[in-house]
């Protein structure tokens, strides 16, 4: 059979390595499977259909240096995971039984006890057995917790078959992000990131589990594991399966290109997020090691976990290579460095061009002096943005904006009110003692006008409940500006830092007292805080501390990325734009208005968070594109989802302005589809009484407020014209901001998204 493309060069540093033991995984797993009904019988799969994909292989080629029992167990664990895919597709999948589908899983979580005392039901079908097996061979070696994260990584790689199904049965191609954001459930790799904790003998601890980087350690290594199988399953998946959940198909469709070309963009991706993990590993552990005061061996195990977490990817590479169950035709493996064919007397990294001028050097051919290829090229790409260029008036794509704003009658006394309180809290000078501080005048703000913001997504507020909203909007684009100018001026990340830990000490979750404000964003924050969370239950006030303390995360990921002068990952721009654009906190208000009437889980499942997350790319990517000229001409910013684009694909500012506003479309297009089709199989799935369906209902009424706001401030407000640019800088046209020698060290960043 031809195959439809070229596999791409594969980036992958890490070289493959055999576990010995085996032969001995191969004649267990064979018997296991047997003993669980998987084979004859099953209609499924026979004991051909076994060997020929040779899972064993997998798990000794991704856990090189397990014991023998363990590895077996291990390969017993895959064997169940893959019989399930293939299961669920001729059970359900081919006949597009999503009723039958989700009775068959919602049973498989209580063949997951936590406590194994409490045993579990009689199993069924093979699955069901093969399950129950697994968790009581695997669970009294781990911790509750690891029982816990893996039980939901189980849980979530399960239930997220019926987005697979819906999706079929709509003949609906899912957009980039949203497929990269499932793919990690129904994919399984943060599921196979849990076995490696098992097969190293070394859980991540408690403490850091859930932190950053280790969660971008996991959700890169998902991407890369996921990203690569499109690759080689592609054929199999569109050919003869009907798959509509594949990256390459994704892009496919998305990008309205050749198949080809979707696939080279695929292998970019997969570089891209396996750079990402590297970069996380060498900059972010060290720190967070520090900061959470891990003793030596709970670093060990964080490191052990880590290298599993390699192993795996260039095991899985190798696997997919070699297993019949993929298209893998004239695949090769490239790595960031020397070949090991090159002849020892070669030389195999030319030195970088050096000297005056040299930073502006063509990229492609410092990339091929490098020796790295296409893999080197966008790495180095990726540090070696010019600030400060002069782009001219930002460009804009056709909005696509299916609702209508209405204004609060409330906007002018707002306005006043916010302009008098800003003036209280001390927003408008120079704050004693800190240089670059005073980062506001009583007209910038007027101009900026946050209460048209506020009359927009929330039109139907109360007087005080809209400068409420106004004022937390002022509150949290003062310290976006505020970061940049007082620490990213001089690299004082530490100071950032500090200042971050102390804006906690002024959300108490009880009645504590708080700290004595030291400067203007502490003292607006405590003002803030006691207004709106006062009359919070206590649940309700951690929740939402948390939405804020991600935002003022975030501005510490921005200073260390401008640090590094390193344009972002795609993905993991998207993933941190929502915290930086501050999409959950105003959300979270809408959601603890609701009270007690909505269960909690409504607000975890699948299709809320993809309404959700629709909402608020559209609306970080809308105001990428006004902010352009803002962040790249005068500010030197690196975080801008336009000029990621254009780093990514290698484009020009245009074509770049045409994918964003392409992928704004289709979030857009998500939303709606998440709004009309998902959301009412979710409320029949809970049984969600005639009440809670009216709260949600409305909710999505407010969403749809929240965006069609936020387009009407950005075209109304004086934050992002040229004119309005100029006549705050003092910069005349001709002028786009310091250039030659040095500037980019010494600019003081004047404006911030």
């Amino acid at each position: 059979m031809t195959q439809p493309f070229e596999l791409p060069d594969f980036y992958m540093p890490y070289p493959a390595r055999l576990n010995p033991h085996l032969e001995q995984a191969r004649a267990h797993s064979k018997g296991w499977a047997r003993g669980m009904g998987m084979l004859e019988g099953s209609g499924i799969w026979d004991e051909h259909d076994l060997d020929s994909h040779d899972y064993a292989l997998l798990c000794a080629y991704t856990h090189p240096d397990a014991s023998g029992p363990d590895l077996a167990l291990v390969t017993d664990w895959y064997v169940w995971v893959f019989f399930f895919d293939d299961h669920f597709l001729e059970t359900f999948k081919r006949s597009q039984d999503r009723e039958g589908g989700k009775a068959y899983l919602d049973r498989l979580p209580a063949f997951m006890p936590m406590d194994l005392a409490d045993g579990t039901p009689e199993p069924t079908n093979p699955v069901e057995a093969g399950l129950a097996d697994l968790w009581a061979r695997t669970v009294p070696a781990m911790s509750a917790q690891w029982r816990a994260r893996f039980a939901e990584s189980t849980r979530n790689l399960l239930n997220e078959s019926l987005w697979e199904l819906s999706n079929i049965n709509a003949h609906r191609i899912p957009n980039p992000v949203e497929y990269i954001e499932m793919r990690r459930k129904v994919g399984g790799a943060p599921w196979s990131a849990g076995l490696v904790e098992y097969a190293v003998g070394a859980e991540v601890p408690a403490a850091v589990a859930a932190c950053r980087p280790l969660r971008v350690l996991r959700d890169a290594f998902s991407d890369g594991v996921h990203l690569r199988n499109d690759l080689f399953s592609y054929q199999r998946e569109t050919e003869e399966e009907g798959e509509l959940a594949n990256g390459v198909l994704v892009l496919e469709t998305f990008l309205g290109c050749t198949t080809q070309e979707a696939a080279d963009a695929v292998g970019d991706l997969l570089t891209s997020r396996l750079q990402q993990f590297e970069d996380t590993t060498l900059t972010e552990l060290g720190p967070l090691f520090a900061e959470k005061g891990l003793d030596p061996k709970s670093c060990a195990d964080v490191l052990a976990y880590v290298k599993g977490l390699q192993d795996w990817q260039s095991g899985g590479h190798e696997w997919h290579m070699r297993s019949s169950r993929y298209m893998n035709g004239g695949a090769t493996s490239s790595s960031f460095g020397c070949s090991s064919s090159s002849p020892a007397s070669a030389p195999c990294f030319s030195p970088m061009p050096s000297g005056l001028g040299t930073a502006v050097a063509d990229i492609r051919q410092v990339a091929a002096r490098a020796g790295a290829g296409r893999s080197g090229a966008r790495r180095v790409r990726r540090f070696t943005h010019i600030p400060y260029q002069r782009v001219g008036p930002s460009q804009l794509p056709d909005f696509f904006m299916p609702f209508t704003t209405r204004l609060s009658p409330h906007l002018e006394a707002s306005r006043r009110h916010t302009l008098e309180w800003a003036h209280r809290m001390g927003m408008l000078e120079e704050q004693p003692g800190i240089p670059g501080s005073g980062i506001w005048s009583e007209d910038r703000l007027a101009g900026f006008d946050f209460p048209l913001c506020a009359a927009g997504i929330d039109p139907d507020a109360t007087p005080g409940g809209l400068d409420l909203t106004s004022q937390w909007l002022t509150w949290g684009t003062y310290g976006d500006d505020y970061y940049p100018a007082v620490f990213g001026r001089t690299r004082d990340l530490a100071g950032a830092k500090a200042a971050n830990d102390r804006l906690s000490a002024f959300m108490p979750v009880d009645s504590s007292a708080t700290p004595v404000p030291a400067n203007a964003l502490e003292r607006a924050l405590a003002d803030l805080w006691a207004r709106t969370a006062g009359p919070m239950e206590v649940s309700a006030r951690r929740k939402f501390r948390t939405a804020i303390e991600d935002m003022t995360s975030s501005w510490l990921w921005e200073l260390a990325n401008q640090a590094q002068n390193r344009i972002p990952d795609p993905v993991d721009y998207i993933e941190m734009r929502r915290r930086t654009f501050g999409s959950d906190l105003t959300m979270s208000l809408c959601r603890l208005a609701h009270g007690q009437q909505v269960p909690p889980e409504i607000y975890d499942s699948g299709p809320m968070r993809s309404l959700e997350n629709a909402a608020a790319d559209y609306a970080a990517l809308m105001n990428d594109t006004f902010s352009y000229q803002k962040e790249i001409e005068f500010e030197g910013e690196v975080h801008n989802g336009v000029l990621v684009v254009q780093n990514f694909f290698d484009c020009d500012y245009p074509a770049a302005v045409a994918i964003v506003g392409d992928l704004m479309t289709s979030r857009m297009r998500q939303f709606q589809h998440v709004a009309a089709n998902e959301l009412p199989v979710l409320y029949d799935d809970f049984k969600l009484g005639a009440e809670a369906r009216k709260i949600l209902d409305g909710y999505v009424e407010e969403l749809r407020n929240w965006l069609a706001g936020i387009l009407t401030w950005h075209q109304g407000c004086h934050r992002y014209a040229e004119a309005d640019l100029r006549r705050r800088t003092g910069t005349p046209a001709q002028f786009g901001g310091p250039t030659g020698l040095g500037t980019s060290a010494v600019r003081i960043p004047l404006l911030s998204s």
